[in-house]
């Protein structure tokens, strides 16, 4: 079957079935622009809980779905690739909340939204990149935080926010590749470029970086705006590579160098335009969360999302 052949059979399961597709950034650029909305964690979060869908099919890593099934229990939500998963996520489970819990019952458990879950029913709130340093700003000034489970995240919060919190010692694996070392190296290549970085990225807490007038740190939809709102002409990306499709597709006249092309999440890439026909054409794959868990786990997604 040809792309296009896919693309008008995507289209026409969409319009029968009463069904929309989300997107990731970091999706591969087919399916990017077959979604019926493209967005970061915290946009598609919000798009699952007010879509007027009979089925979602999510194109991204697997916790991601599970925020959609949580958020609208009464919508299926579909999976195009099974194994799409974070390395954030698959990094800490609910038995390290829980120990914590036990030896800090007055304690917050603020989880990054990349956590399955199964941790975020152990979590009081959650957070996204682009709502982190809000969510840290809001919680008791007394509080004891332990922040779950992306250190590199963890790190940019407290030194911007200046709040003291334990930090569990995750990363995604991807942006953890982005070094202060290889940002200033693509900085001397290129000296008229704004830098955008996600702040999972190693280099997100260091001075040298955030002191720096040129860069900038924000979540991927950050990253977005910045770009088509900056007079800049030259922008070096320091994310997943899948953001420069969007980034080239809104902004034509300007140029986007990605800080490394190595920076690819292939969890990200595992859904594609044959993978997304197929889950609407069988429903298959649909996300499921046991009951157990699903009202504490909606609970911080819920607090999240009402700040």
């Amino acid at each position: 079957m040809t792309k296009q052949e896919l693309v008008e059979k995507i289209q026409a399961l969409k319009k029968e079935k009463n069904a929309i597709v989300l997107a990731h950034y970091y999706s591969d650029a087919d399916v990017q622009d077959v979604a019926d909305f493209l967005g970061d964690s915290l946009e598609l979060s919000r798009k699952a809980g007010t879509a007027d869908a009979d089925i979602i099919v999510f194109a991204g890593v697997h916790f991601m779905a599970e925020t959609a099934a949580l958020i609208s229990p009464q919508k299926k939500v579909l999976v195009p690739a099974l194994g799409a998963g974070c390395t954030l996520a698959d990094g800490v489970n609910g038995e390290a909340l829980a120990e914590w819990k036990a030896a800090n019952p007055d304690g917050i458990v603020v989880s990054y939204v990349n956590t399955t879950a199964e941790v975020k029913s152990h979590t009081d709130i959650c957070c996204t990149s682009a709502n982190a340093l809000s969510i840290a700003k809001g919680l008791p000034e007394d509080a004891k935080i332990f922040f779950v489970p992306d250190r590199n995240l963890g790190s940019y919060i407290i030194s911007q926010t200046g709040r003291k919190m334990e930090l569990y010692n995750g990363c995604c694996k991807v942006h953890d590749q982005v070094t202060t070392e290889m940002v200033l190296d693509m900085m001397a290549k290129y000296p008229e470029a704004d830098v955008l970085i996600h702040p999972e990225s190693k280099c997100s807490n260091d001075p040298v970086i955030l002191e720096n007038p040129n860069c900038y740190m924000y979540s991927t939809s950050g990253i977005l705006r910045h770009a088509s709102e900056s007079s800049k002409k030259q922008f070096i990306i320091a994310t997943e590579v899948g953001t420069l499709h969007k980034l080239r597709k809104d902004n034509p006249g300007k140029e986007f160098i990605p800080v490394s092309d190595k920076i690819v999440c292939h969890y990200m890439k595992l859904s594609t335009l044959e993978s997304v026909y197929e889950a609407l054409r069988d429903e298959k794959f649909e996300v499921k969360i046991h009951e157990s868990i699903a009202g504490k786990a909606l609970a911080p997604i819920t607090a999240m999302l009402q700040k």
